[in-house]
Parts: structure tokens; sequence; C-alpha cells
């Protein structure tokens, strides 16, 4: 099994630390690639569990966002995700641009809801829906052999 880590390949040792004891063998690190034995891995293990390990491995890292692990066989490669700088500054500011707006939204509401309610007491008691009554438990089915 063989695992291309790209631009990754700076937190190899890290990674190979991490899959160890999941894969049940050391896999050897060399440059931008590791590479696992077929007959040392443990029995079961499969290239899609390693692929999951290895996101589980970036996310703890806090690099998850950052990278996609595709599997072909028993290959798994590891490839950053490219997005345009201006696409990500695009992104920022429309989340800072949204965020405060719903806070004032809100403020006005509150600040609405209170004259409605002043104006409606000042005119009578408002009616309330009725709720449904509450269900009563059913009665459990009695087995053959009991009768009552």
């Amino acid at each position: 099994m063989k695992v291309t880590l790209g631009t990754l390949k700076d937190k190899g040792d890290e990674l190979a630390a991490f899959l160890e004891p999941r894969v049940g063998s050391k896999p050897s690190v060399s440059g931008d690639s590791m590479e696992f034995d077929d007959e040392s891995v443990r029995e079961g293990v499969k290239p899609r569990q390693v692929k999951t390990y290895i996101k589980r491995f970036l996310f703890m890292n806090g690099v998850r966002k950052k990278y996609r692990v595709f599997v072909s066989g028993k290959e798994l490669t590891v490839q950053e995700i490219v997005v345009g700088e201006e696409a990500e500054e695009e992104k920022e500011k429309k989340a800072q641009a949204k965020k405060p707006e719903p806070e004032v939204e809100a403020e006005e509401k509150k600040e609405e809801e209170p004259k409605a309610t002043e104006s409606e007491a000042a005119e009578g008691p408002e009616e309330k829906p009725k709720k449904a009554p509450a269900k009563k438990p059913r009665a459990s089915k009695k087995k053959k052999g009991e009768e009552s």
C-alpha cells in the first residue's frame, strides 16, 4: 500500500507514527511518499480505512479543510485543495458582513415586540390557541399464554 503525501511531506513522520498502531506496521517514509508492506499490514485493514485514519490525522492537526484524500486501488493520494486567494478573501468578507446583520435585526424585533404586547394588553386579554391533550400511554400487548 502506497500513500503519496504531496505538500504534506513535512508531516510525514508524524503521520507514520499516527498510522503505525492502527495499521499494524511501520511504514517506510521517503520524500513525499510512504509505503506499507502488504504482508505486515494487519489483517482486514483496507485502503479505505487508511483513508479515514489519514483524514482523522488531518483533522487533529487542523488542516482537514485544506486537503483531500483519494483512493485508487492500493494507492492513496493526499492532495492540497487549491482555492484562489481572492475567493478566500471574498468568503471571509461575506461571513463577517453576515454576522452583524442578524444581531441588529434581532434587537429591532425585540424592541417592536414589547410595544405590540402593551397595545394588546390595553385592548383586552389575548386568546391563546388550545393545545392538544397529552397522549395516554398505550396498553401493552398481552402474550398468548397470559389472560386477565
